[in-house]
């Protein structure tokens, strides 16, 4: 299949970014490491599907050096115990540096992911952004005092936990990790982070930014290694208090589990199926943007794709004709030139598996886009973007997440048969409503079982808000407040006011009392 307006492949020889590095250490106590045992395993660049480099393969003794780092600077050095507005200075740093690393970031982020160089541009921008909120936040943090007259006086002091684990995917992952990084370095913690094995290229770049801005050693430690391996080992590590973890439904229920033995805190964002009901009265190329947008972005790789789309049967074929059509036009390339849109699938173990969802699903719906691999590009893990009508709803394609550039489109007749179908699935991380009634819209979503809605409106968030999904899409929520609430103990501190009034067990006048 040829996609109009893709540049051939002769055009487009692969772009390798200068001073490429061919080995990437573990970050530990200030100084950046082999594995104990010297383990390691390779990176694959997306677009040759060859090795560029070798990661030092984290096991438990190397995950027990960076916890016991972490713990001592918890414990004995000074970040937790600055002021602030100390800290903050020290947030805002970081994303100076990150700003002015933007292109090199997104070069960087570009060769390990696939992802089109326009969209990862943004990244970096974003991962600055998530470094400045907190710091203001935590400047502006103020904590409940509450008081009862001539009696009594309470308030709340918040306290940073200790080590947070950081386990992060591999779709856009220096800006998730600043979504981790952040909240919990703000906070005062100190914190291992264990970085996606197909993706650890640009996350090596925070251990000089944040030497650099000025954290002291050990704050930050970072250990690349497989999820069974060092990831298990840092879940299951009984000085880490708190796990973060975004990534994939069945690897959350692992870490739930593993992390039951020691009671750990636990902030899930896992998988996501979500619905983009388009009603018959919604200003249809608006919503066709968003939902081209919302599921061929970042290569379909996004945890909120609205990669199931509902549209009211009046307008079904329309949509159908209009989607597929734009669909064919989404240029499909290397992901270094400004033109591409879809870019390489991030590994070929995951083009495997999106790869065998196109193929169920030509048995499962009417192809109308894609379909497979375009035919100007024989090599790496492209996919096509693909569009299948008429899918119903027990369909493989309807209910399992495939994390690629494939979307269902199903019809409905009422509103009660939409958010049956909006909710008829395991997931529930976000939700995207097309519809000009403005009553029709906030009972809808209401009634949908989704962490997180938007009405009339592709994927924008406000930092402020809470970020996280119910059902099987995750545990608690994290953004704004939330995440300063999970990455801090509040402890109650009750002090009485004038005279103490506690009966007084054992006295003469007790003993009398109960004696009458």
């Amino acid at each position: 299949m040829t996609i109009p307006g893709a540049p051939a492949a002769a055009a487009n020889p692969q772009h390798i970014p200068e001073g490429l590095p061919s080995s990437l250490q573990h970050y530990i106590d200030g100084r950046f490491v082999d594995s104990v045992g010297g383990e390691t395993f390779e990176v694959l660049d997306p677009v040759s599907n060859t090795a560029y480099a070798t990661a030092a393969a984290g096991q438990q003794e190397d995950i027990d050096l960076a916890v016991a780092a972490a713990r001592e600077a918890f414990t004995n050095g000074p970040w937790p115990r600055m002021k602030p507005r100390e800290r903050a200075r020290v947030l805002n740093r970081i994303a100076d540096a990150v700003e002015a690393q933007e292109e090199r970031l997104a070069e960087l982020e570009t060769f390990d992911t696939g992802l089109p160089i326009t969209q990862a541009k943004g990244q970096a921008l974003r991962a600055a952004e998530n470094f400045r909120f907190f710091a203001d936040l935590i400047v502006a943090q103020f904590d409940d005092a509450m008081k009862v007259p001539g009696s009594q006086i309470n308030y709340v002091n918040r306290k940073p936990i200790g080590v947070a684990g950081l386990i992060t995917p591999w779709n856009t992952p220096f800006m998730l990790e600043s979504w981790k990084l952040a909240p919990a370095l703000a906070t005062g913690n100190t914190v291992v982070l264990k970085p996606a094995e197909f993706t650890p290229l640009s996350a090596s770049l925070w251990a000089q930014i944040f030497k650099d801005a000025g954290l002291p050693d050990g704050v930050f430690n970072l250990v690349n290694g497989l999820g069974e391996e060092a990831g298990d080992a840092l879940v299951k590590h009984p000085d880490v208090p708190l796990i973060s973890f975004t990534g994939e439904t069945t690897t959350g229920r692992t870490i739930f589990r593993n992390a039951a033995a020691n009671l750990k805190g636990l902030s899930m964002e896992l998988g996501g199926k979500s619905p983009c009901v388009v009603f018959a009265d919604a200003d249809i190329d608006a919503a066709i943007d968003s939902a081209l947008f919302g599921v061929f972005s970042l290569n379909g790789e996004r945890c909120t794709a609205g990669s199931r789309i509902l549209v009211e049967r009046p307008v079904y074929d329309e949509f159908c004709e209009k989607y597929a059509a734009r669909a064919k036009t989404i240029v499909v390339g290397d992901p270094h030139d400004p033109a591409t849109e879809v870019g390489a699938l991030v590994h070929p173990e995951h083009y495997d598996k999106v790869a065998s969802y196109v193929e169920i699903g030509k048995t499962e719906g009417r192809l109308l886009a894609g379909g497979g691999r375009p035919e100007h590009l024989p090599q790496g893990n492209y996919i096509a973007p693909t569009v299948f009508a008429d899918v119903a709803p027990d369909a493989r394609i309807f209910q399992e997440e495939i994390f690629g550039p494939v979307v269902a489109i199903t019809p409905f007749d009422t509103d009660a048969e939409a958010l049956e179908l909006a909710n008829n699935t395991r997931y529930g991380l976000a939700a995207y409503i097309w519809t000009k009634d403005l009553t029709r819209a906030h009972t809808f979503a209401q009634d949908v079982e989704a962490g997180m809605v938007w009405l009339n409106s592709h994927n924008v968030r406000d930092l402020r808000t809470p970020f996280g999904g119910v059902k099987a899409s995750g545990l608690g929520h994290e953004g704004g407040y939330r995440s300063i609430d999970f990455y801090t103990d509040q402890q109650a501190v009750h002090i009485t006011l004038g005279t103490v009034h506690t009966p007084r067990f054992g006295s003469v006048e007790a003993s009398a009392a109960n004696e009458g």
